[in-house]
């Protein structure tokens, strides 16, 4: 048995990977298979380019007046703003932390799950701050080196989804609202998240999860699929 750490694609998450074999050379080799964990959070460094059709762990720092809608409705997009009109969110949880300005009990950070699609880099180097959405892009990416603190925008609202509270200084509000979150994900129905069931590994996702062939039997996997364990042909 060895287990070594490798990944099926230059841009997916890393995988351990557990092999179990015959060691003699007399025996036929009866059994091989994979057990995979996979790092779900997603979380990037604010350095870091958000990579095409992704999802990420963001940030969006509001009033905890308007955390409920937000949480019960989804957002409303800024008609304008550094980056144009879209939703404001970071990657870096101190950026989220100053706004809306205001006293800091008045201040909620919600813990967002976003789907970025085609992405746009805005540097000191773009002509236009605003027209990327125009250009096809769906999310804009404004570095942490432009302004200090990465941000980014997202067009479409529906893109967000608010998974937690990373913030607030009220327990009984903070409580009040992670249940709201745990009701509206419970009450959602899958088809208005357009989520598909990959038939691979059977998590619900956006996004299709490209199949694999085992180096072994040859059976169609998913990468994401917990463990695989290859059968003798004919059972």
């Amino acid at each position: 048995m060895y287990a070594k750490n490798c990944s099926l694609k230059k841009e997916q998450p890393k995988f351990i990977v557990i092999s179990y074999c015959c060691l003699s050379a007399k025996m036929p080799v009866e059994f091989s298979g994979w057990e995979a964990y996979c790092d779900k959070s997603k979380h990037l460094k604010p350095g870091q380019e958000p990579k095409k059709s992704h999802g990420y762990t963001m940030y969006h720092g509001t009033l905890k007046t308007n955390a409920p809608a937000i949480i019960s409705s989804g957002f409303r997009p800024s008609l304008g703003g550094t980056l144009g009109p879209g939703v404001y969110c970071s990657r870096d949880i101190n950026k989220a932390m100053r706004y809306p300005p205001c006293a800091p009990n008045d201040r909620v950070v919600l813990k967002l799950r976003v789907r970025v699609g085609k992405v746009k880099r805005i540097d000191m180097q773009s002509l236009n701050l605003t027209s990327w959405h125009q250009n096809g892009y769906d999310t804009a990416w404004l570095p942490a080196s432009v302004l200090g603190l990465e941000e980014d925008c997202v067009f479409d609202p529906k893109r967000l989804t608010v998974i937690g509270i990373a913030h607030c200084t009220d327990n009984s509000v903070k409580s009040s609202l992670e249940s709201l979150i745990k009701q509206k994900s419970q009450s959602q129905d899958p088809k208005e998240k357009d989520l598909k069931l990959c038939k691979g590994c059977g998590m619900q996702t956006q996004d299709k999860h490209t199949m694999e062939k085992c180096w072994s039997c040859k059976a169609s996997i998913c990468p994401f699929m917990k463990n695989h364990v290859c059968r003798k042909k004919g059972k």
